[in-house]
């Protein structure tokens, strides 16, 4: 008769996910682990698999919460261009100062970490990023098409510039107390879509 669980793996993940957010995966070792998230060895191990099973479906967690709130975003209907004013500003003021600014995000933490060398957490981090640059792509298509974006100005080529500062204001925002470094990059960007 096989044993049932004695957690909840749902809320597990969640812990483990937080803890490699908090300290990177390479600080974390399983005894960190075991200790955070308050079962024992064996049964993550059977539940998750071993430490790098357990912070790729971490990863995975983090993209599918992050994603739906930026779809939401940058799809409602009406104007286009102030959604993506007000994700860019919001990316930035929580690199700046949000509660969770020297954690980062956990794809840009996974993307300097492990991605160099690591192809599974590179194919995550990528398509990430591609689903970001989608997002922001659509958005900006829909700005000029709706004309608040200036004819000569591409959507994929904003798009992109956007997702590389959206992922520099994060690191910089990690490593600096100075707010004005990242929202003076954003506001500089932003002024490119004028």
């Amino acid at each position: 008769m096989a044993r049932t669980k004695e957690f909840d793996p749902d809320a597990a993940l969640q812990k483990a996910l937080e803890l490699f957010w908090r300290r990177g995966y390479e600080a974390t070792s399983m005894a960190d682990l075991v200790e955070h998230l308050g079962i024992g060895r064996a049964s993550l191990y059977a539940t998750f698999g071993n430490k790098h099973e357990l912070y790729l479906k971490a990863l995975d967690r983090y993209g599918a919460g992050q994603n739906p709130l930026l779809l939401d975003e940058l799809s409602r209907p009406g104007p286009a261009l102030p959604a993506v004013r007000a994700v860019v500003l919001r990316f930035a003021a929580e690199a700046a100062a949000g509660p969770g600014r020297l954690r980062g995000c956990l794809v840009t933490n996974a993307a300097a970490e492990l991605a160099p060398h690591d192809r599974a957490v590179a194919r995550r981090v990528e398509l990430n990023w591609q689903h970001l640059e989608t997002l922001l792509h659509a958005a900006l298509a829909r700005a000029r098409t709706q004309g608040e974006l200036p004819e000569g100005r591409d959507p994929r080529t904003l798009a992109r510039m956007l997702l590389v500062l959206l992922q520099g204001v994060r690191v910089v925002g990690k490593a600096s107390d100075d707010p004005a470094l990242v929202r003076d990059a954003a506001e500089q960007a932003l002024a490119l879509l004028d």
